[in-house]
Order: structure tokens, then C-alpha cells, then sequence
């Protein structure tokens, strides 16, 4: 059974997860659990990192606060509401509304141009681009540094470039709350300095939330909260002694 929603969540709670469990092949021979009763709470305007050594459910975890993979056990509330019971495309409609994602792979679509692709979740969520939400993406792909790019191809495009088209997908529909899972991963030293920078620079700027999975300290120490799993447990979640950097994007 799951949990009682809490009586009143804190008014700048964006998320609320309590003793979240998630095993694969659930009543096999081979059942393994992965998360063991993962307590965490994700505030508004917070930066958070989310470390662990490989195999540690970093990724996992990710899934389930985006609504991509379903818990096994606990109870996961999104801006007070109970998630756990909700149908398919309830979650579908609440992901739409509330979360961003950046990946290690920007996933682009390479017949797309720049400002096609940050367009994208608009015509996925309402069937149409408004020319608010193209106004919207080009202010977004200008705020990353791309306003002369914007009717290039992904191919044309490095992967730096590539990756803040992504991050101006991901910051489109205005949602709340972004997650990203090794965004910098698939990116030499100079070009992960300058996408972390501009993900600093977003959340100071516009509040955004953001939790980061990220495997290299050097990017951990630059944000402001510091949540480490090991074997499926958080082990450490406090404030991380912040490396201050500047948040420059090339071009400006």
C-alpha cells in the first residue's frame, strides 16, 4: 500500500519522494532490487548534483523523477500531487508541463533545423507551433549563444552547439524543473565548461531548477547540493563547498 499523500508539502517543494524502491523482474528467480528506499526532496530554484560510482541507480533514479520508469514501492509527489496511480497519459501531461530533459546524446532530429528541433515539444503537446512558442525558441536559442545558427542543421553544427540546442529544447515549454543526465558526458574539456556554464547561468537567470547526474567531481563541486548513491542508497545529500567559475558563453 502506498504511503499517505503528506498533509502539506512545503510551498517551494517541487518534488517529494518517500521510500522509493524499484526492482527489475519483479517476482522472478532473478528479482533485483536497485533503489532501496530513496527518501529526497527537490526544492524550487535548487542546483543539485547527483553522483555515485557506475551501477549505483543514478540513472534509474533520473527515470523515475522524470516519469519515464515506474517505482516499484514509495510514494513520489510532483508539485503536491500523488504521481503513483495515475494513468499513462496523466503522467504524459505532467512531464509535458512540469520537466525538461538534457541527455548525454542530444537526440536531435538531423532533417531539422535548430529552431525546428527546440520547437518540437510545442507541436508534440498541442499538435501546432504558435508563433508565440517559435518567438519562445528563438529567444531560447539566442539566450544560448545560437541566434546565427538557428537555421543550421544539426550535422552543421559541433557538438557543444548541439548540445545548447538540446538545452533550449529542454527549456521551451517553461518547465519548472530540468534534468539532466550526463549532459556534458559526450563532450571535450572546453565545450563541457561552456554547457555547464550555460545550465549556471539559465538557473540563476530564470529560476530553473536543475538536477545534474554528472560522474566528474569538477562539475559536482559547481553546484550547490551534492546527493551521492551508492549500491542503490543515497549516502551523502547536503550542501557541496561551491567551486565558483564564470558563467561566459562563448560569443558574448
Amino acid at each position: 500500500m502506498m504511503p499517505p499523500v503528506p498533509a502539506a508539502p512545503a510551498a517551494d517543494a517541487l518534488i517529494v519522494l518517500q521510500a522509493i524502491k524499484k526492482s527489475y523482474n519483479v517476482g522472478r528467480p532473478s528479482e533485483t532490487e536497485v533503489l532501496h528506499g530513496i527518501d529526497l526532496r527537490v526544492g524550487r530554484g535548487e542546483f543539485i548534483a547527483l553522483m555515485g560510482p557506475s551501477g549505483s541507480g543514478k540513472s534509474t533514479l533520473l527515470n523515475i523523477l522524470g516519469l519515464l520508469e515506474p517505482m516499484t514501492s514509495g510514494g513520489y509527489w510532483l508539485e503536491g500531487q500523488a504521481v503513483q496511480g495515475l494513468s499513462d497519459a496523466a503522467l504524459t501531461l505532467r512531464r509535458r508541463s512540469t520537466l525538461g530533459f538534457v541527455f548525454q546524446f542530444h537526440h536531435l532530429l538531423p532533417a531539422f533545423s535548430a529552431l525546428e528541433n527546440v520547437t518540437l515539444p510545442a507541436l508534440m503537446a498541442e499538435g501546432r507551433i504558435s508563433s508565440t512558442q517559435r518567438e519562445r525558441a528563438r529567444s531560447l536559442l539566442a539566450a544560448v549563444g545560437l541566434e546565427k545558427a538557428m537555421d543550421k542543421r544539426p550535422g552543421e553544427l559541433s557538438g557543444g552547439m548541439q548540445q545548447r540546442v538540446a538545452i533550449a529544447r529542454a527549456l521551451v515549454m517553461e518547465p519548472p524543473l530540468v534534468l539532466a543526465d550526463e549532459p556534458t558526458g559526450n563532450l571535450d574539456t572546453s565545450a563541457s565548461a561552456e554547457v555547464f556554464a550555460l545550465l549556471r547561468r539559465i538557473h540563476a537567470e530564470r529560476g530553473t531548477s536543475f538536477v545534474v547526474v554528472t560522474h566528474d567531481p569538477r562539475l559536482g563541486a559547481r553546484c550547490d547540493r551534492l546527493v551521492e548513491l551508492v549500491d542503490g542508497s543515497i549516502a551523502q545529500d547536503g550542501p557541496t563547498q561551491r567551486v565558483s567559475e564564470p558563467d561566459k558563453i562563448p560569443g558574448e
